[in-house]
């Protein structure tokens, strides 16, 4: 079927909406997860760099943009939505990418549910999740405005908090009846957080696709002795490092972080 994208959907899982994005063709399907606060357009550029040779679907994850959450934030819930949502499209097995929060679902769906995912992309997305490794594993954001006048205030405000740059905060800023608000639950994202806090080395090294591992020199989440060590000790796993990138390598270098994608998704998938 000929999708012509991008198409917002959604999907009913136990009762609730799981909002997602079609960028459309018909190339191989590949499944976007996208991390603590962000959104499923956020993939926009990756999708358009990879068309027509590679179908991107970003879900939008339980308690993120437009989906709805149960108030179960843990790793198998995650995990469990991305499956049957994989399930629910009939596209499996699929590409997996996820940034951060959404990689370790990736390579969690990876370990889990090895029949759903035929290659994994993460980025910046560690097997450690916790303090010492991760100076700052959870961002405190109960002291965040509830609501601004202008979006422009809003962003004002959340960088007057600790946050240099809000631009990746703002995608999930929208217009409510009473001012500028965020779609996340302040809650929720502190419990997904927590939640996320531990030790995932046993699924990071549970599957056995192919895996590109994508490291920002500069992230403070990352560090470069962690995604070394990830990628020596998974097989068939690539490493890819970009100097001068952060947390968000897709933002800071958009042209490098398609690049490697797409060199190494013609590799894996030209050797399946």
């Amino acid at each position: 079927m000929t999708v012509v994208g991008p198409a917002e959907k959604h999907v009913l899982i136990d009762g609730r909406r799981l909002a997602y994005v079609d960028f459309g063709g018909e190339g191989i399907p590949l499944l976007t997860l996208h991390g603590h606060f962000g959104r499923a357009r956020m993939f926009a550029p990756l999708a358009a760099a990879l068309a027509p040779a590679y179908r991107v679907i970003s879900l939008e994850q339980r308690g993120h943009g437009h989906s709805e959450g149960d108030g179960d934030f843990s790793r198998e819930a995650y995990v469990a939505d991305a499956a049957e949502f994989l399930h629910r499209l009939d596209l499996g097995p699929v590409i997996a990418l996820g940034h951060s929060m959404g990689g370790v679902t990736a390579y969690q769906l990876a370990a889990r549910h090895p029949d759903l995912v035929r290659a994994l992309v993460v980025e910046e997305a560690g097997a450690l999740n916790r303090r010492p490794e991760v100076p700052h594993p959870v961002l405190d954001v109960r002291a965040w405005p509830r609501r601004a006048a202008t979006l422009r205030e809003l962003r004002g405000q959340v960088e007057a908090r600790g946050i240099p740059d809000a631009s990746y905060f703002m995608e999930s800023a929208v217009e409510y009846p009473d001012g500028w608000g965020f779609l996340f639950d302040y809650a929720d994202m502190m419990n997904s957080q927590q939640a996320l806090v531990g030790d995932w080395w046993h699924d990071w090294l549970g599957s056995r696709c192919p895996a590109l591992l994508v490291h920002g020199t500069d992230s403070f989440i990352l560090s470069t002795a962690m995604a070394r060590r990830m990628a020596e000790r998974r097989p068939n796993t690539v490493l890819r490092e970009l100097p001068g990138c952060g947390h968000w390598v897709h933002d800071d270098d958009p042209d490098g972080f398609a690049e490697v994608v797409r060199d190494f998704l013609a590799a894996a998938t030209a050797s399946r």
